[in-house]
């Protein structure tokens, strides 16, 4: 029997999703692991793919509807493989016997059976998006013929009867007599091209909006910067490039900024918290979070137990959870969860800025970028590498001078990397 494809279940919080594009259509063939289509939650855009083979009998829902978990989206079989919908009395796609000719009945207004075939209790079946569009146009939905799953309007009815002048061809009155062909008026200037274009926010930009806003106006925040001397952080950088073997080679500059955060945070737990309501919870284990810039947008994978890893354990999971962001298939899981957040712009020539912390979280690290500087050393101006580090924290959760204590703490881990490694 044909598979029903539901839209999954992302997270524990999670009621439903957005299924912002489609990657296949009615009558494709797939194979296992071929894209189906994308969904937006409120933390990510996630790829979904199939998980068998076939052929596309039924798309059930279209791009820009917002879908509960574990509804039928579409239908993948063989064709004209049977298939049943949740509710449904009788199967789909059976093969149907020819019938004998009857005695036709009589004819009933188009406008009467379209309107009878998309309500459903007195109400018109429309996906959100078509009733958006509709709304925008001042189509009325009752006069539009449906094709969508089970009489239901989609948006490309609503385009379709726009095109075709406001009204069905099935439902427009027979013309009455031919007219004289009115005269042909002068043609209107060719209109300029907009100054603007208006492009509707994705869910997950949304989402990120309101955190980001409620972020500033729920919270009290307070950044304070500082820099630390690189030497150290660079000559070990240098030490495992030239080591010869692939995968210290690869640990960066990053790498070793987490590697020293978690390693920093277990003695200061008011910064490795969440703050709810008037309780501080404190955690234990370090659940490290940074930003990670893709296409799709900005993504805060979790490194769990970071406290606990090697450099090159933490950096082979960094590096995992980045790939799987940008690809966009990472796990709903890896991206909650986190209790500390650390967001490096320094690979963009930032060389300062003031991070915004992510609730419920009491603290977030920005780092900038390498800065080449001088300090005076017997009497002579040397030359040195730093790295600019900046720590927003609630003041709410814990004062200035703990949250200064940190900052040092971290900076003197870094610019003695070789020393932390050794703890």
């Amino acid at each position: 029997m044909a598979k029903l494809v539901l839209m999954p279940q992302l997270g524990i919080s999670e009621e439903s999703a957005l299924l912002s594009a489609w990657h296949v259509k009615k009558g494709d063939a797939v194979k296992e692991g071929d894209k189906l289509f994308t969904l937006e939650t409120g933390k990510a855009t996630f790829d979904v793919q199939a998980e068998t083979g076939g052929t596309v009998l039924e798309i059930l829902v279209e791009e820009g509807d917002e879908v509960p978990i574990q509804t039928p989206v579409c239908v993948v079989g063989e064709p004209g493989e049977s298939y049943e919908l949740p509710g449904s009395t009788q199967a789909a796609a059976q093969p149907v016997p020819e019938a004998k000719p009857e005695p036709a009945a009589p004819a009933v207004p188009a406008a009467e059976v379209f309107k009878a075939a998309q309500t459903e209790g007195g109400r018109v079946k429309i996906s959100p998006r078509a009733r958006r569009l509709a709304e925008e146009t001042g189509v009325s939905p009752a006069e539009v013929t449906p094709t969508g799953p089970e009489g239901r309007i989609i948006a490309r009815d609503i385009e379709r009867y726009i095109d075709e002048g406001g009204r069905q061809a099935a439902i427009q009155p027979a013309p009455q007599a031919a007219e004289a062909p009115a005269p042909k008026a002068p043609a209107a200037p060719e209109a300029a091209p907009a100054a603007f274009v208006d492009e509707p926010l994705s869910r997950m930009r949304k989402i990120i909006a309101e955190n980001m806003h409620a972020s500033l106006t729920q919270m009290a925040q307070l950044t304070l910067h500082t820099s630390f001397d690189a030497s150290s952080l660079l000559s070990y950088r240098k030490l495992m490039k030239d080591s010869g073997l692939e995968e210290f080679a690869s640990i960066s500059v990053n790498d070793m900024i987490l590697y020293a955060v978690a390693k920093t945070l277990p003695a200061f737990p008011d910064l490795n918290a969440h703050l709810l309501g008037d309780t501080l919870r404190k955690f234990r284990a370090v659940n490290l979070g940074f930003a990670c810039d893709t296409d799709r947008g900005l993504y805060v994978p979790v490194i769990e137990n970071a406290e606990k890893m090697s450099l090159l354990a933490l950096s082979k999971e960094a590096k995992a959870l980045a790939s799987a962001c940008r690809a966009g298939n990472i796990a709903p899981s890896k991206l909650t969860g986190g209790t500390f957040t650390v967001s490096n712009l320094g690979a963009l020539g930032i060389e300062g800025f003031t991070p915004v912390i992510n609730p419920p979280q009491t603290g977030i690290l920005g780092v900038g970028a390498l800065q080449t500087r001088v300090r005076e050393e017997n009497g002579a101006l040397v030359a040195y590498q730093a790295i600019p580090l900046s720590l927003t924290f609630d003041h709410r959760a814990l004062d200035g001078a703990p949250a200064a204590r940190f900052l040092k703490a971290l900076a003197d881990n870094l610019a003695n990397f070789q020393l932390l490694l050794a703890k």
